[in-house]
C-alpha cells in the first residue's frame, strides 16, 4: 500500500483529503506545517507529498527546499495544494523540485487522478 503525506495547517482539509485518499486504499500520513512535514518525510518515507505553502513555523517553500536537499526525500514527487495564486510562486516552487502546482479550491478527483499519475 502506497503512503501520502498530507502537509496543511487546515485540519478540516487535511481530514477532507484524508477521507479521500484512504478511501482508494492509501495509507495517508499527516503534519501540520513544514517542520513537521520534514520529521515526519523523515520517519515515514512516503510516496509521495501534497504540501501547503502558507503555514505556521515553517512554510512549504522552507520545507520543499529542505525535502529535496535531502538525500532520503529527495526523490519524493511533491504535489504542491496552495490558495496562493502567484504566478511566480509556482515557477519557485516547480524550480525547486516540485512535480506539480494545484490551486485551491480544487476538485478531489483531479487531486485523485495526480496521486495516480504519480505514484505509476
Amino acid at each position: 500500500m502506497k503512503t501520502i503525506m498530507i502537509v496543511d495547517d487546515d485540519n478540516s482539509l487535511r481530514m477532507l483529503m484524508s477521507a479521500t485518499l484512504e478511501g482508494k486504499k492509501f495509507r495517508v500520513v499527516q503534519a501540520r506545517n513544514g517542520k513537521e512535514a520534514i520529521m515526519v518525510s523523515q520517519m515515514e518515507k512516503p510516496d509521495l507529498i501534497i504540501l501547503d505553502l502558507m503555514m505556521p513555523e515553517l512554510s512549504g517553500m522552507e520545507a520543499l527546499k529542505t525535502m529535496k536537499n535531502t538525500e532520503m526525500t529527495t526523490k519524493i514527487p511533491v504535489i504542491i495544494l496552495t490558495a496562493k495564486h502567484k504566478p511566480e510562486d509556482k515557477v519557485k516552487a516547480l524550480e525547486m523540485g516540485a512535480n506539480h502546482f494545484l490551486y485551491k479550491p480544487f476538485s478531489p478527483q483531479e487531486l485523485l487522478d495526480l496521486v495516480d499519475h504519480f505514484l505509476k
